[in-house]
């Protein structure tokens, strides 16, 4: 796979781990990368969706980089298919190590939503635009 240098997608979430999200190797916590990256593609979902969604199925994920405490996290989203009721959102997260320093790809995968009334039974998509 070709090393990827520019983030793909549109930025949606950006914030700073602290030492309270580390696992016991010192690391950022897998679960904390895998739900800031939940939470940024089910904003991405909602907008298109023009309402409440619900994460149904997370596929691909492939972690490249630990993130470190302190690093400038970044969550880009895309959305790379729609189904009837679902869409399918590409997620890529990037870090910064340094202010300066050039983005890195850490993690990436793809998360499937599913549109859902406010009482929560699953709902056709409105028409894109």
């Amino acid at each position: 796979m070709k090393k990827q240098i520019k983030p793909e997608g549109v930025l949606t979430l950006q914030t700073v781990p602290f030492p309270a999200d580390t696992n016991s190797g010192g690391d950022i916590f897998g679960g904390w990368v895998l739900s800031q990256m939940d939470v940024a593609a089910g904003i991405t979902a909602a907008e298109r969706a023009k309402g409440r969604t619900s994460t149904v199925a997370i596929e691909a994920m492939r972690f490249h980089e630990p993130v470190l405490v302190g690093d400038l996290f970044t969550v880009y989203t895309q959305i790379v298919r729609t189904g009837t009721t679902s869409i399918t959102i590409h997620v890529e997260a990037w870090v910064r190590r340094h202010i300066d320093s050039a983005p890195i790809m850490v993690t990436e995968g793809d998360f499937t939503f599913v549109a859902i009334s406010s009482s929560g039974v699953k709902r056709n998509l409105p028409p894109a635009g």
